[in-house]
């Protein structure tokens, strides 16, 4: 239920040196500080809406919004004020900032607490202190299929890539699959064409001394999928009984899996058990948005208690010792949920985004955001930059790997290994190892 706006504060502001800080909703949402006079980032469609935004929280022109974190330093040399989720697990007001005159109108649509500080990033990284977040592990090295293969990748290219890093000698702890093995989302047990025994890759993997990794969306459902066809109950509905439009992608709609019907539950526990079973031990859950729409659920939990819920039973069922990265997903309500963290949206071998929507894949995109939290890492997860892509081919390559080795972060490499140049090697081998310390 959304509520109405209630005031905050009205902040005396220097207009011409003031900045405001707005935190997206999740992953690919765009986060990062703005000049008063300049025009946020705001989707330039409905379905990035969905698919990259908060969903059903427009944003007037000439607001800013943060959605359960908004910072303003004044410009005038008072201490920059922070507004903050007042339980960022269980609810994530939208709070708003408006400029009239040589004021900031402050508002937000639920609770929120009040913290200063001499500057943004030491503010936000003071709140993130204070959530008491378990210690964190390392994150391993990672060599990953996605921006070579994309939803092509075969076994064959796997088993390219593991002789390669032999080859070259580079530091990988885990290889990690992703996207394409499948059959369709939501079937995740049932390969694609192109893979030949999902266990049998794991293994050899292993043999050769490095980890399994796997990719998965387990909160998105494909109409077409087997899932959806033989269990229509196991998905969150909208008030009037339809499945509930969680954007399009891979040339379909995506609906969403109700996570609180109990076989829907045991299901998601059995694929992730079975993965476990199978040799693998590093899980990239993306799209995880899916989790926290609103809907009508089978047991009528809210949205954030449903998606962390359904984080819950992943972790159950991959064990404490597996690695688990949250990607597309709700910032706040992931907090304590997960090891690593994307932070940005999709890198590109190009820098600009489609249509300027900086939530959209793209260099440029991805580092406005990702520098935007760098306060986030160490604190509540390691930050997952994006991949490292280092061939010959990707615009701007040197630029986009000084991003990555500055936010010392999860290291991982998305290349062709063979497609490498002496440069590309040489960078690739050289981030690789200083994630390995």
């Amino acid at each position: 239920m959304h509520h109405p706006f209630t005031p905050l504060a009205s902040v005396p502001v220097d207009v011409a040196r003031a900045r405001v800080h707005e935190e997206g909703w999740q992953s690919w949402s765009p986060s990062g500080a703005y000049a008063l006079g300049e025009k946020p980032h705001r989707p330039a469609n409905d379905n990035w809406a969905t698919v990259c935004y908060r969903p059903g929280r427009t944003v007037p022109a000439g607001v800013f919004q943060g959605e359960g974190l908004l910072a303003l330093d004044p410009g005038d040399g008072t201490p920059v004020r922070l507004w903050a989720a007042s339980d960022p697990y269980r609810a994530v007001p939208s709070i708003r900032l408006e400029v009239h005159g040589d004021r900031a109108e402050v508002s937000a649509d639920g609770p929120v607490r009040e913290l200063t500080g001499p500057d943004a990033r030491s503010v936000l990284a003071e709140w993130a202190d204070g959530l008491g977040v378990a210690p964190l592990r390392p994150a391993p090295t990672v060599w990953c299929s996605w921006y070579e293969y994309f939803t092509e990748v075969t076994e064959d290219d796997i088993h390219e890539n593991l002789r390669a890093m032999d080859t070259l000698d580079l530091p990988v702890d885990v290889v990690q699959i992703d996207d394409g093995y499948q059959s369709a989302l939501g079937d995740w047990l049932t390969l694609s064409g192109r893979f030949r025994s999902r266990a049998g890759i794991a293994d050899t993997i292993r043999a050769r001394g490095r980890r399994a990794g796997i990719w998965t969306a387990p909160f998105l459902i494909a109409p077409d999928s087997e899932l959806a066809t033989v269990h229509p109950d196991w998905l969150v509905r909208d008030t009037e009984g339809a499945p509930v439009h969680a954007g399009h992608n891979w040339g379909h709609d995506l609906y969403a899996l109700d996570t609180t019907h109990p076989d829907a539950a045991a299901y998601l526990t059995h694929v992730f058990a079975t993965l476990r079973s199978e040799g693998y031990d590093y899980f990239k859950v993306d799209f995880l948005y899916a989790g926290a729409l609103d809907g009508v659920r089978h047991s009528g939990a809210d949205p954030l208690t449903a998606y962390r819920e359904g984080i819950a039973l992943i972790r159950d069922a991959i064990g404490p010792d597996a690695y688990l990265l949250g990607c597309g997903a709700p910032i706040l309500p992931s907090i304590g949920l997960f090891d690593a963290m994307r932070v940005s949206p999709d890198t590109a071998p190009h820098r600009r985004p489609e249509a300027d929507d900086f939530s959209q894949p793209g260099q440029d995109s991805a580092e406005f955001t990702g520098r935007a939290r760098q306060w986030q890492h160490g604190r509540l997860w390691i930050n997952d930059p994006d991949c490292l892509m280092a061939r010959p081919a990707v615009e701007t390559r040197e630029r986009w790997a000084a991003h990555v080795e500055a936010t010392g972060g999860l290291m991982a490499s998305s290349d062709r290994l063979l497609s490498l140049d002496a440069w590309g090697v040489a960078t690739t081998r050289r981030l690789l190892m200083r994630g390995a310390r």
